[in-house]
């Protein structure tokens, strides 16, 4: 199981991506939440991946940060709910929004995604709760300290959570000695502005 890939990003497409690690080009699957959040062609790179055996192939699905990861591997979890439609939803909702739209059962948001009719969104709210429900809680109690606080004013910047967080855990990924508020503000800060510029 290949559970994290750490290289230079040689590639990128709003479906995929691909990750050169000491000359092996590593094909990996993203939603676009990933994709809009990936640094520049030729920088490093670093994602959490989840490895599905299909038939006779092997696909690399991978994700920014591991709370992304976790959810995608529970979606898949679920009857009728495959690799592509589990990207499909997370390139449509963000996780703290989805875990929102289970929790008010809100089927309407849910089938408002690409590729999610009704009954799927049905069984996403009956099915969905219980299996990301310590995903979403041990993601807000493993983000601590500094970098909680560094989510917390970029959100009273304007940013949405789910960015910061995603912008933030790049950097705790990154980084690889102890960085200051300060630090840590700038980097993430430097992601998300990199990602807006992108969606322009």
């Amino acid at each position: 199981m290949i559970a994290h890939i750490k290289g230079i990003l040689i590639y990128k497409s709003f479906d995929q991506a691909i990750v050169d690690v000491n000359g092996i080009g590593y094909q990996i699957h993203i939603p676009l939440t990933t994709f809009y959040q990936l640094p520049e062609v030729y920088d490093p790179v670093s994602l959490n991946t989840c490895t599905l055996l299909r038939e006779n192939t092997i696909e690399i699905y991978g994700f920014l940060t591991a709370k992304e990861r976790e959810v995608f591997k529970s979606l898949i979890g679920i009857a009728g709910v495959g690799p592509r439609l589990a990207r499909n939803i997370l390139s449509g909702i963000t996780p703290d929004e989805l875990w929102a739209a289970v929790k008010r059962r809100d089927t309407l948001r849910l089938s408002s995604i690409p590729g999610v009719g009704r009954k799927t969104a049905e069984r996403l709210v009956l099915e969905l709760a219980d299996r990301i429900r310590d995903v979403m809680e041990e993601e807000v109690e493993a983000m601590g300290g500094v970098f909680k606080d560094v989510v917390s004013a970029l959100v009273n910047l304007g940013y949405k959570s789910s960015e910061a967080e995603a912008a933030v855990e790049r950097v705790r990924e990154e980084i690889t000695e102890d960085e200051g508020f300060e630090e840590i503000l700038r980097r993430s800060l430097k992601i998300l502005s990199r990602a807006l510029t992108q969606e322009e």
